[in-house]
């Protein structure tokens, strides 16, 4: 039941798509998700051919060129392998940006008859984004600690202990558009094994490059139409 529930929230989410406004919301997401990881690769690059020589003498008198070249080369692919990470920090900054204009979209198109919802200023969405930043980072570097004792089983670690903090963010910032913060953490404490999976099936795909690009909005939708299934449901 559970999964079908998550199942659901999320084919509605997908099929969102055919909404010009919810469209619009994606590509401005991915332009400037994909902004950002272009513009830390620039500061990378610039800074490796700024601090690194670009020839160096090896022993014996031979000297090696091409030091920039390597490393350039080296600084992209090692920015490839850390957007995996970087995306989640990633998406939950831009949560707070996309908040409103995501939710109303599908609040608009699939519940009609609701009573205008209570907004949340820019200001406070991404202040909420900041502090739960900071509180994602303090528990990843924790996860880091374990990584050394769990081998292959890191990716399963990541999706588990991001889905949980994906999950309590998304849900608690769309249920209080509708509920006062402490009803909203009521109402996540009572569902938080449904929450916690639904935000794992977020987490995973943000370790797929590419596809981690539509996960912060499509992930506000998911959890928009999970908030309105849960708060009429009772507790399972």
């Amino acid at each position: 039941m559970t999964v079908g529930v998550i199942w659901a929230a999320f084919t509605r989410a997908l099929g969102q798509w055919h909404d010009p406004r919810f469209r619009r919301i994606v590509l401005l997401g991915v332009g400037l998700t994909l902004g950002l990881l272009i513009a830390l690769t620039i500061l990378l690059l610039w800074a490796v051919q700024a601090l690194t020589p670009d020839n160096v003498t090896l022993p014996f008198g031979a000297e090696f060129w091409g030091v920039h070249e390597l490393l350039s080369v080296g600084s992209v692919l090692l920015m490839l392998g850390l957007s995996v990470f970087l995306m989640v920090p990633v998406a939950s900054a831009f949560s707070g940006l996309f908040l409103e204009g995501v939710v109303d979209a599908v609040e608009d198109r699939s519940y009609p008859t609701l009573p205008p919802a209570r907004h949340l200023s820019l200001a406070d969405g991404m202040l909420a984004s900041v502090n739960f930043l900071g509180l994602m980072v303090i528990v990843n570097l924790g996860a880091l600690l374990v990584w050394p004792f769990v081998g292959p089983f890191i990716p399963l670690l990541f999706w588990a202990v991001n889905g949980w903090l994906l999950g309590q963010e998304y849900f608690t910032l769309v249920a209080q558009r509708r509920m006062s913060r402490i009803e909203a953490k009521r109402l996540r404490r009572v569902h938080r094994g449904t929450i916690w999976l639904a935000g794992i099936l977020m987490a995973a795909p943000l370790s797929v490059p590419g596809l981690n690009l539509l996960i912060p909005v499509f992930g506000v939708a998911t959890f928009t139409h999970l908030f309105h299934v849960l708060n009429t449901r009772p507790a399972t």
